[in-house]
């Protein structure tokens, strides 16, 4: 954000531009946005807004949790929870363009919850969130609810079989 009015802020996709997608301006290949001022470049990569936007999805009441598409991502979901590595972006998919974004998630929703209005909260804050801590406008968050989570048959799951 300009500090003075004379200031300008230019934002700029840091990689070379791809065909429009979405409506969009061109996207970036990971590497994410950069703001130029006369002061300086900030950059935000394309995980950081992935992040927000997990994060932001987790903070709602009826998600259960977040979990990724297809064979290829399970495997590494779960290569990343054995290992302790970051599952905040897990689930989440980001495009990034020099002023907007737009994102895709799968998430588990708590069984007996409203789907539509988890899906529209979930919506709301990643949208709120993204947009206060980069600048960035969400042109759409694709949502996937691709599971149930019933808490009984946790428990059920957690005691011993035999006494």
């Amino acid at each position: 954000m300009p500090d003075r009015p004379d200031d300008q802020t230019t934002a700029t996709a840091t990689a070379a531009p791809q065909s429009s997608i979405r409506g969009m301006a061109p996207a970036t290949t990971g590497r994410g946005l950069e703001a130029i001022t006369p002061q300086g470049k900030t950059s935000i990569a394309d995980n950081v807004v992935a992040k927000i936007a997990g994060i932001a999805a987790r903070e709602i009441d009826g998600v259960h949790e977040l979990v990724p598409a297809g064979a290829g991502a399970a495997i590494a979901g779960l290569a990343s929870r054995v290992t302790g590595g970051d599952t905040r972006s897990l689930g989440v998919n980001v495009e990034v363009g020099q002023q907007e974004a737009a994102i895709d998630l799968n998430m588990v929703v708590d069984y007996g919850v409203s789907i539509p209005q988890v899906a529209a909260a979930v919506r709301q804050n990643i949208i709120n969130r993204v947009a206060a801590m980069t600048g960035l406008t969400v042109k759409e968050v694709n949502i996937a609810v691709t599971d149930l989570y019933f808490p009984e048959e946790q428990a059920r799951q957690n005691q011993p079989r035999v006494q």
